[in-house]
């Protein structure tokens, strides 16, 4: 019964931040909705600037536990620029909370609300999520042959139109890097020998379509490119081997102690701008992800593992920046479930807004 005890106050350290998370996305899904229809009329870039304020409210909510709530410390090091820029945000891809990392990056930059995401396609048919990325500014991408360039450059290219502000997300290994799937790496490191580049260990071969595309199209319309490595602390098991990056899940109760971020500032002018030049240039900055993980895991002097080189800053998120948030969405939806009414349009736009969701999604990319 104690042992039953225990698990169960340890699943709750979960619950009740998914709870909340989930719990008001249909609020935020009718404040939305409602703002859509009323700016239909209005010049897009009133739309975007009040949608950019609502995804920072419901995403500083998000921060609130994945910071505040944790404990977790972020150890930033590099560059990271103070005020807010059009930019493409290039990271390795472990697990669901790296999307976590680029808010984390984007708040201390007041730029929340402008992180885009490019996503895989499957994940578009997320209930309510997926329909909203979408017109928040994010673009679905399939993989490899099936991958539409002139559909992402279309997107792109409207966004740059309606003066959208840009901190697009991209996760150019196309996949998680996961140590438990060994074939999935030993087929990266196969594919890059096979083409001549260097062999990575703690990262996979990058993909160049989606990042070149993305630059080619906004390269007049960009201030930088971050590149931007990621290490979650206590990934390492007691043979001092890799193992699985932490989940929401686990993240959430609070098993990563700190997360470690290198931020490298990169000029518009310092990229190639021709595909199979900046093919290239990306598995060069892969590479040096690849180094710095390797100091981070598999540094021989044991004083240099669990952190990166250079100087580092311990940044930590104030209560201002996110619990107002959590309380104003929190108390919406806490006013909604109190009416019979209000239960009754809360499961309403559940089921209806996921239905519309998906059939817009598979109408309109």
């Amino acid at each position: 019964m104690l042992l039953s005890l225990v698990l169960h106050t340890y699943s709750m350290r979960y619950v009740l931040p998914a709870a909340v998370m989930m719990g008001t996305a249909p609020t935020y899904v009718l404040a939305w909705g409602a703002w859509r229809l009323l700016s239909a009329v209005l010049p897009s870039r009133f739309y975007r600037e009040v949608d950019d304020r609502l995804y920072t409210i419901y995403q500083s909510m998000v921060l609130f536990f994945f910071e505040n709530y944790t404990g977790v410390q972020v150890i930033i090091y590099g560059d990271l620029p103070k005020n807010k820029e059009n930019v493409i945000y290039l990271s390795n891809h472990q697990c669901t909370v790296d999307w976590i990392i680029a808010d984390m990056l984007a708040i201390r930059q007041n730029a929340l609300g402008h992180v885009r995401y490019v996503l895989k396609d499957g994940l578009k048919w997320l209930p309510l999520y997926g329909w909203y990325f979408s017109q928040h500014g994010g673009v679905y991408v399939k993989r490899s042959a099936n991958f539409n360039e002139k559909e992402m450059r279309e997107k792109l290219r409207a966004q740059m139109k309606a003066e959208t502000p840009m901190y697009l997300v991209i996760f150019p290994e196309g996949t998680r890097y996961n140590p438990e799937i060994p074939k999935v790496i030993a087929d990266s490191q196969s594919f890059a020998e096979k083409e001549g580049l260097a062999i990575l260990k703690h990262v996979l071969t990058p993909r160049v379509k989606a990042t070149h595309v993305a630059i080619d199209t906004m390269k007049d319309y960009l201030d930088a490119v971050y590149d931007v490595t990621v290490a979650y602390e206590g990934t390492v098991d007691h043979k001092g081997q890799r193992k699985l990056a932490p989940s929401m899940t686990e993240f959430l109760c609070k098993e990563c102690p700190r997360v470690h971020i290198f931020i490298d500032r990169i000029e518009l002018k310092d990229i190639p701008e021709e595909q199979m030049y900046m093919r290239r240039w990306l598995h060069e900055r892969f590479e040096i992800k690849d180094k710095l993980l390797i100091e981070f895991y598999d540094a021989k002097d044991s004083t240099r593992r669990n952190k990166f080189p250079g100087k580092s800053v311990h940044s930590k998120l104030s209560l201002k920046k996110t619990l107002p948030s959590l309380l104003f969405l929190g108390g919406l939806t806490a006013s909604m479930l109190l009416t019979e009414s209000g239960r009754k349009l809360y499961v309403k736009t559940w089921i209806y807004g996921t239905l519309i969701g998906c059939l817009w999604v598979s109408i309109k990319p």
